[in-house]
């Protein structure tokens, strides 16, 4: 059921381009639907992907350990990629190359994020949607924050469109990599890991901090509205 990986991903391609859209339009409820988001990353981190990994490796010492070598690793990948630069307004714009580093970067990401849903469905099914419903919340603030990013430095909301429409595409070449590759079920188990540690860190270290800059007992609310329906949905699905 690998060819499923396919509709899915390019759903999270319409995910994308509603993030731009959002972005360009400065929506007022911007933060609330990232709380949203972000609650739904970590919930399909925590209560699915991360027992699925344990289960089909069987080791859980070595999947705790790929869990924080994926986290670490995206960790770095931010930092040497430059995808969130902490100058102030007129130092960063001072950088023109800095907008471009920064989607290029979230195009990256995105392209892992598809590589997932094309692995996730290799193993079964139930995981495969799932991480694309993860897929489909951080698609959403990766769409999002392409924009924002390349406006922030100065760039025209053209060149922000551009960079838009390939951070959106990206899950989709991923996704079809994914579903082409052939690997063992325990090596499935071992990338699903690495995965638990990108999700933990785009939301722990992206979504959330950024949705709760401002007290909102509604962004709570939010938040807990993602957890609790990915914990019920994943409850159903190991029954």
């Amino acid at each position: 059921m690998t060819w499923l990986a396919l509709p899915f991903a390019a759903v999270t391609v319409a995910a994308a381009f509603a993030g731009g859209a959002t972005a360009l339009r400065l929506s007022r409820d911007l933060t609330t639907a990232i709380a949203l988001t972000g609650g739904v990353v970590l919930a399909v981190a925590l209560f699915h992907v991360l027992p699925e990994a344990i289960e089909t490796v069987d080791d859980p010492q070595r999947v705790g350990l790929l869990v924080g070598c994926g986290f670490v690793a995206f960790f770095l990948a931010e930092r040497l990629l430059v995808l969130h630069h902490r100058d102030d307004a007129d130092e960063a714009r001072a950088h023109a190359h800095v907008g471009a580093l920064g989607a290029g970067a979230l195009a990256i990401h995105t392209f892992i994020d598809g590589l997932g849903i094309g692995l996730a469905f290799s193993l079964d099914t139930t995981t495969g949607v799932l991480v694309f419903a993860a897929v489909l919340a951080h698609d959403f603030a990766d769409g999002l924050n392409a924009v924002a990013f390349v406006l922030h430095q100065g760039g025209t909301r053209q060149r922000a469109i551009r960079w838009l429409s390939l951070v959106a595409v990206a899950p989709l070449a991923g996704a079809a990599v994914g579903a082409s590759i052939e690997v063992s079920e325990r090596a499935l188990g071992e990338l699903l890991a690495l995965y638990v540690g990108f999700f933990l860190f785009m939301g722990g270290t992206d979504l959330l901090p950024h949705a709760h800059e401002h007290p909102s007992w509604r962004r709570v609310a939010f938040t807990l509205l993602g957890f609790v329906v990915i914990l019920a949905t994943s409850t159903v699905a190991s029954h």
